[in-house]
């Protein structure tokens, strides 16, 4: 039995064959995603090079997709507060596999409602309330947005209490709605599955087709989820594993790409000294951050601008380089190639400053307060200090000569800042992450022993 696994990215198609017998990868190829004109021919392309590598037609019995084409998911997040439901939005959204353009909190303006009608979002995340709590802002909120009645689907995600009558807003207002559980149904206990559920089917079933991905139907069998979605799904199955295959541990995964480093690390995360108290919103299992600001290529300027020239700087051997210029070059020519060891050592620069700040974000810190007679120390966010297993994935570690020491640079010297302190180090140097994640939705023991058997350990 062959399963194709198919990734719709926003610049390449890439294809993956696999032979479920063998439990093993037979064949990858990509080609230059064509949103533009039809998918299809981008597909067709990469089908073509895979056949011609394989000296055979393939023809599997059956073809599962994921897409992040056209910009992948776009969201807004709506909230109460600022620190509590919109961020519970706000990270529920990102689990999902979606882009958060922005998020909104307390009593909407005429501001906020213009900026929502206006943007190009593909969902809206309605939360709001934990059980039995606010119930004024909710509803004058719904009946704000219902006032302006925006086009694409909203997913509620409210204190029931008020659910019947926010339905009633949006249906007399003839707004497409779905309902799923409260994202926070209890002060800083974060509930996401239902919510990143709907999300998903509403991609599916909706998104997909909008975005120019109907040429595809009855080729492939599903666009299951957005490309994002898919590594988070492949990392939570080889961490944690099934009953019938054993999952690695705790693991993050660091995708550095030309717009954004995204952070994924499957772990709780608790304090891990007995006497550091926990304050805050609680953590997921699964966790996923987007800093759009630290990118290779579309951001590289604003990279620059987060880390400041000595941060890049410090990652050189060589003092005499323009770094405002080598990054210039790189924000000016989006799809620029290194060709030289200068090229590849600037990239490995500013990947290097990329991940360490990223992660940074990413992860928990603590801080101290004077409480009584003594200081407290306090843990905000995820404690990653013992996670054991890093993987890196995206070009420029693929591409490096030494991933891991770009890698490493996580491993902050700050005692406050929770990262991973001795981790291994890999590189998913044949980007599987997001086909395995495919594959994972049935074939999750299959999916687990590939990706223990391929991401090798950085050198």
């Amino acid at each position: 039995m062959e399963i194709l696994l198919v990734d719709f990215g926003s610049t390449y198609t890439k294809l993956t064959l696999v032979d479920m017998d063998r439990e093993e990868i037979i064949g990858r190829s990509s080609a230059i995603t064509t949103i533009e004109s039809d998918v299809r021919y981008g597909y067709d392309e990469a089908l073509k090079k895979l056949e011609e590598k394989m000296g055979r037609k393939a023809e599997p019995d059956k073809i599962l997709a994921c897409s992040s084409a056209a910009g992948g998911l776009k969201m807004l997040a709506i909230g109460l507060t600022k620190n509590l439901t919109a961020e519970a939005a706000k990270r529920s959204a990102l689990g999902a596999g979606a882009r958060i353009l922005d998020t909104y909190y307390y009593e909407l303006t005429d501001e906020d409602l213009k900026e929502i009608k206006n943007s190009p979002c593909d969902i809206i995340l309605y939360s709001g309330g934990t059980e039995h709590g606010n119930r004024r802002n909710v509803i004058l909120n719904a009946k704000k947005l219902a006032s302006i009645k925006p086009e694409v689907p909203i997913v509620v995600s409210i204190n029931s209490n008020c659910l019947e009558e926010v339905e009633e807003i949006f249906t007399e207002a003839g707004l497409d709605y779905f309902v799923a559980e409260n994202v926070m149904p209890v002060v800083n206990v974060l509930k996401p599955n239902s919510a990143r559920e709907c999300i998903r089917q509403i991609f599916m079933s909706r998104i997909v087709n909008a975005k120019g991905m109907d040429t595809m139907e009855g080729v492939v069998d599903g666009i299951l989820m957005p490309t994002p979605q898919a590594v988070i799904k492949a990392a939570q199955v080889l961490s944690l594993g099934t009953d019938k295959e054993p999952g690695i541990g705790d693991l993050m995964i660091v995708d550095i790409g030309g717009a954004t480093t995204d952070i994924h690390s499957i772990g709780y995360g608790r304090p891990t000294d007995n006497s550091v108290i926990f304050e805050g919103l609680t953590e997921p299992l699964a966790k996923r951050t987007v800093e759009g600001d630290l990118g290779m290529r579309y951001s590289s300027m604003s990279l620059y601008e987060a880390v400041g020239e000595e941060g890049i700087a410090s990652n050189l051997e060589d003092s005499e380089i323009d770094i405002y210029e080598g990054v210039k070059k790189r924000v000016e020519n989006i799809k620029f190639v290194p060709q030289t060891e200068e090229d590849y050592k600037f990239d490995a620069a500013m990947a290097r400053s990329a991940v360490k700040l990223a992660v940074e974000r990413h992860v928990g810190t603590l801080f101290r307060r004077y409480a009584k007679t003594k200081y407290v120390y306090f843990q905000t966010g995820k404690d990653l200090t013992q996670l054991k297993n890093v993987i890196g994935t995206g070009g420029v570690l693929v591409y490096a000569e030494n991933p891991e020491w770009i890698l490493n640079s996580l491993e902050n010297d700050n005692k406050l800042v929770l990262s991973p302190k001795n981790p291994d180090y890999y590189i998913d140097s044949d980007y599987i992450l997001s086909a395995m994640g495919l594959l994972s939705m049935e074939y999750p023991e299959v999916a687990i022993r590939i990706m223990k058997k391929d991401i090798k350990k950085a050198n």
